[in-house]
């Protein structure tokens, strides 16, 4: 290997330990070539998980990156169920694919990067509880607390109940909405016959 390759990938790893995914362009920013990224990728060294986007092997898969890229190729998605609950730290699984919702006549994203999962949502599932949340330079759609609890006892099949019913603990403890919001949502969203008995167990003074 080249000297100049050698100090250029020593500079790419040091910044991608920082920065992840790293973007091509970024990468080009503080001096690497695109013959380095080609023959990192080559020896194993970087993974290309994207166009234009690498990370280190190792690297663990962060949300709020994933996110960005979402809100930037599929700007009208909805980041719903489990990651939604992972984004308002009311759970601790880390899905290995984002979540997102899209109308039931949407056209499907394409998108090589983070890995999706959709599902479709029906009117008015789609549009309630709808918050926009601004995560550095981009503003993503995420529904909120209690409509996406709502959401994990309305899909079942697709968020394990006792996963749902965590979540309930978490954000009554945590104080993150009330038992008045969930059951509200619940209401609104066609969940109320599934999380009644858990939320009046978890709300009752016995």
């Amino acid at each position: 290997m080249l000297a100049t390759d050698q100090g250029q990938r020593a500079r790419m790893i040091d910044y991608m330990e920082v920065h992840t995914p790293a973007r091509s362009r970024d990468l080009a920013s503080i001096g690497v070539s695109r013959t380095t990224i080609a023959r990192a990728v080559a020896d194993g060294v970087v993974l290309r998980i994207g166009r234009g986007l690498y990370q280190l092997p190792d690297s663990e898969p962060d949300l709020h990156a994933g996110l960005i890229e979402i809100a930037k190729l599929a700007p009208k998605a909805v980041i719903c169920l489990t990651s939604a609950l992972s984004f308002h730290q009311l759970t601790d699984q880390l899905p290995r694919r984002v979540w997102i919702a899209i109308g039931a006549k949407d056209w499907a994203p394409k998108i090589e990067y983070p890995r999706i999962r959709i599902v479709r949502f029906r009117e008015p599932y789609l549009t309630n509880g709808t918050e926009v949340h601004r995560i550095g330079e981009a503003e993503v759609r995420v529904y909120s607390i209690a409509k996406t609890i709502a959401d994990a006892f309305r899909n079942p099949k697709l968020v394990d109940r006792s996963v749902a019913v965590e979540a309930i603990k978490a954000a009554l403890s945590a104080r993150k909405a009330t038992a008045g919001q969930l059951a509200a949502a619940a209401r609104e969203n066609g969940a109320w016959n599934q999380m009644r008995p858990y939320l009046e167990a978890l709300t009752s003074n016995g």
